[in-house]
C-alpha cells in the first residue's frame, strides 16, 4: 500500500525505511536488509525517528514498517519491504511482480499480516533456520576452503594413477591405450575425436601417460597455493578427462566422473586473476555455488533412490548390510568387526542411511542451519563408510562438496581472527560483471535440466526421455561432466574372488598375490585409501561375470606370462621372481569373514571354498 508524504523531508536524500525498534525479530530481519541493500537505504527505528516524519503517528509505525522515498511516495508493510529490497542486487522483480501480477499484492499483505501478528514464533523460527545472525551468507571462506580440498583430491587422484597407469593401459599394460584409440579411429572415423575426447590422441606412449599423471599431480599443488586458479582447474580437468577416456574399465567408476563434474564447475567458481589477493577478488558466484549443491544433491538423493527404484529387496527390508561389509569391493579389516554386528544394529544402521540419502538432501538448498545440518549429516555418513570400506578418494570429495553448503559465517570459526575479515568487494566495471553473470545463467540454465534428464534415465530401470534429450545426453556424454549418479543399486549376496596361480609343469602351481584384494586367508585386509588400487577393484567386478565378458583378464594373464614388470608391479607377491611361469590359470572361490571363534584359534581372517575354473590354463608362446 502506498500513498504521498503530505510533509516530505526536505533534507531526505534517500529512501528510509522506518520500522519499529523495540522488536527484536523486526532489528533482526532489518539488519538483513541493511547488508543487502547497503548505503542505498536508510534505516531508522520510529522510536529514533523524531519528528522527521511529522504525517505518520507512532501508532502507524507501530503498526507496520514504512518505506519514505525522496520524492515524497511512502509505501507500508508488504509493499515498503519489496521497494527497499528491490535496491539489493537482483531485488527489482519485487515490486514489479506487487504492482503487476495478478493476486500477489494480497497474498503478501496477508503473509505480512500474519507474520507479523506471529512475531514472537517466527523469531524463534528465524533462529532455528538462520541462527542469531539472519544476515546475508558470504562464501568467500567457502571458495577458499573449497579449491584447497579439491586441489587435494585432485592430487590423490593423479599420484593414485600415476604410479598404476603404465601398467594398466600403457604399450605393455593389460588395457593398453593405443589399442583402444586405434579402435576407435577404426570403427567411428573422425567422429572418434569428439566422442572420446583426450590429449592422447596425439600420442599415448608411456611418457605421455605419465606426463599427464604427474603433471596434474603439479598443477594440484600450485592450486593449493592459489596461483593460476582458472588455469590450473581447467588443466586437471583436461587431463583427467584424457585419462579417464583411454582408461578403459579401470577409469569407469563413479568417483571419477564425479571428480570430473566438479573439477569442471570448481573451474567457474575459481577467481579469475592469476594471483589472487583479497582486495581485488570477485565474490564467489552464487550460481556455481547452486550448481554445486545440485550436484551434491544429486549424488546423495539418487544413491536413496536407486536403492529402491532397482529392485533389490536387501535394501527394502534393511537388512543389506549384513552382508554389504564382506561383499563390498574392497574390504578393511574393520569390516570384519562390522560384519559381526547384531541384525537390529545393521537394520538401524540402514534406516539412518536412508534419512540422509533421501530427506538431507533436500534442505541443501534451504537458509544456513538447515544446510549446515545437510552437510553435516553427510560427513558423517562418509566418515561412516570411509571407517569400513575402501573408498579411496571419495568421501574426500564428497566431503569437499559439502563445504559448498556452508558460509564464511560457520567456517570463520575454524580459523585464526586474522583470517576472518571478509575481502572487500572488487570494483571491476559493472559490465563484466553482469556479462559474467549472464554466461553463468545461461550455463545453469544448460547445465540442470541435462543434469535432471541424467537423474531421471539412471534412476529407473526402465527411465526414458524424450529423442531430443537423448540426443543432448549422447552430445555431452563423452565429456563425463554431467553425469548420473547411484552407488550400490544392486547387491551381491557373497563374493567370489579370482585367484591367478602359474606353474612351470602344468602340475604344481603357486598363487599370485594381489596388494589389497582378499587372497591368503590368513591376510588382514588392509586400508588403501585415499588409494585406489584400480586393478585389485577391477578383479572384484570381473569375479562377478565371466572371463567372456572380462577379456582384460586374459590379457592380464599373459602380461603375467610374459613377466611385464610395470604389470608385475600392480601385484603383491609374484612367486616367479626369477623367470615367467609357462603356465597360467584363474580359479573361482567363495570368499567369507571367519567367525569369531574361528579367528581366535587360527587367527584366519577369511574362509574360501573352491567354485571351479575362471579361464582355464594358458601357455606362454601361445
Amino acid at each position: 500500500m502506498n500513498n504521498s508524504n503530505p510533509y516530505p523531508d526536505p533534507l531526505l536524500k534517500r529512501p528510509a525505511l522506518v520500522y519499529d525498534g523495540d522488536c527484536g525479530f523486526c532489528r533482526r530481519w532489518v539488519g538483513r536488509w541493511r547488508a543487502m541493500t547497503g548505503a542505498h537505504v536508510e534505516y531508522v527505528p520510529y522510536q529514533e525517528a523524531g519528528g522527521r516524519f511529522p504525517g505518520i503517528t507512532a501508532d502507524q509505525f507501530e503498526m507496520a514498517v514504512h518505506f519514505i522515498e525522496p520524492n515524497g511516495r511512502i509505501s507500508t508493510a508488504a509493499e515498503a519491504v519489496y521497494r527497499s529490497l528491490s535496491f539489493a542486487p537482483g531485488g527489482g522483480w519485487m515490486p514489479w511482480a506487487y504492482a503487476r501480477v495478478p493476486g500477489f499484492a494480497g497474498v503478501s499483505e496477508k503473509a505480512y499480516r500474519f507474520v507479523a501478528a506471529r512475531r514472537r514464533g517466527f523469531s524463534t523460527l528465524t533462529t532455528v533456520l538462520w541462527g542469531s545472525d539472519p544476515s546475508p551468507s558470504s562464501y568467500w571462506l567457502t571458495r577458499w576452503f573449497f579449491l584447497r580440498a579439491l586441489a587435494v583430491v585432485y592430487f590423490i587422484a593423479f599420484v593414485s594413477l600415476g604410479v598404476q597407469i603404465v601398467g594398466l593401459v600403457g604399450e605393455n599394460g593389460i588395457a593398453p591405450a593405443a589399442a583402444s584409440l586405434e579402435r576407435a579411429r577404426a570403427s567411428l572415423g573422425s567422429e572418434g575425436y569428439w566422442r572420446v575426447p583426450t590429449l592422447f590422441w596425439l600420442g599415448c606412449g608411456d611418457r605421455a601417460l605419465l606426463y599427464a599423471c604427474w603433471g596434474g599431480a603439479a598443477a594440484a599443488m600450485v592450486l593449493f597455493l592459489r596461483i593460476l586458479p582458472t588455469a590450473m582447474l581447467a588443466g586437471m580437468w583436461g587431463l583427467y578427462l584424457s585419462l579417464s577416456s583411454v582408461g578403459s574399465v579401470f577409469l569407469s567408476f563413479q568417483w571419477d566422473t564425479l571428480l570430473l563434474e566438479t573439477g569442471f564447475l570448481a573451474i567457474f567458481l575459481a577467481p579469475l586473476t592469476a594471483f589472487p589477493r583479497a582486495d581485488a577478488e570477485r565474490a564467489p558466484s552464487r550460481i556455481v555455488l547452486f550448481l554445486l549443491r545440485w550436484l551434491l544433491f544429486r549424488l546423495m538423493f539418487l544413491s536413496g533412490l536407486v536403492k529402491l527404484t532397482y529392485g533389490d529387496g536387501s535394501w527394502r527390508d534393511l537388512s543389506v548390510l549384513t552382508f554389504h561389509y564382506l561383499t563390498q569391493p574392497m574390504p578393511a579389516w574393520t569390516s570384519w568387526y562390522a560384519h559381526h554386528w547384531p541384525s537390529w544394529f545393521h537394520e538401524v544402521s540402514v534406516a539412518i542411511m536412508y534419512v540422509i540419502e533421501l530427506g538431507l538432501p533436500f534442505l541443501m538448498f534451504g537458509p544456513r542451519r538447515p544446510r549446515q545440518w545437510a552437510a553435516l549429516g553427510t560427513v558423517f555418513l562418509m566418515v561412516m563408510i570411509a571407517a569400513t570400506g575402501n573408498y579411496n578418494f571419495f568421501n574426500l570429495l564428497t566431503g569437499a562438496l559439502c563445504l559448498a553448503l556452508l558460509d564464511d559465517a560457520f567456517l570463520a570459526r575454524f580459523l585464526p581472527a586474522r583470517m576472518r575479515t571478509r575481502p572487500a568487494t572488487s570494483q571491476r566495471p559493472a559490465a563484466a560483471g553482469w556479462s559474467r553473470t549472464a554466461f553463468l545463467c545461461v550455463f545453469a540454465a544448460t547445465i540442470v535440466p541435462i543434469g535432471a534428464a541424467y537423474a531421471y534415465v539412471g534412476s529407473f530401470p526402465e527411465g526414458r526421455v524424450p529423442d531430443v534429450c537423448r540426443d543432448v545426453l549422447k552430445y555431452v556424454a563423452p565429456f563425463r561432466s554431467i553425469n548420473s549418479y547411484g552407488l550400490f543399486r544392486v547387491m551381491t549376496t557373497t563374493r567370489p574372488e579370482i585367484v591367478i596361480e602359474g606353474s612351470e609343469d602344468g602340475a604344481t602351481w603357486h598363487e599370485y598375490e594381489f596388494a589389497w584384494k582378499p587372497g591368503d586367508v590368513m591376510r588382514a585386509p588392509g586400508f588403501a585409501q585415499p588409494h585406489q588400487p584400480r586393478l585389485d577393484w577391477q578383479m572384484w567386478f570381473a569375479a562377478l561375470g565371466s572371463v567372456q565378458r572380462n577379456p582384460w583378464v586374459v590379457n592380464l594373464m599373459y602380461r603375467l606370462l610374459e613377466g611385464r614388470p610395470e604389470v608385475l608391479g600392480l601385484m603383491g607377491v609374484n612367486p616367479f621372481e626369477e623367470r615367467p611361469p609357462r603356465y597360467v590359470r584363474a580359479l573361482l572361490y567363495r570368499y567369507e569373514f571367519t567367525d569369531a571363534e574361528t579367528r581366535e584359534e587360527t587367527g584366519a581372517w577369511w574362509r574360501r571354498e573352491y567354485l571351479g575354473v575362471y579361464c582355464s590354463p594358458i601357455e606362454r608362446g601361445r
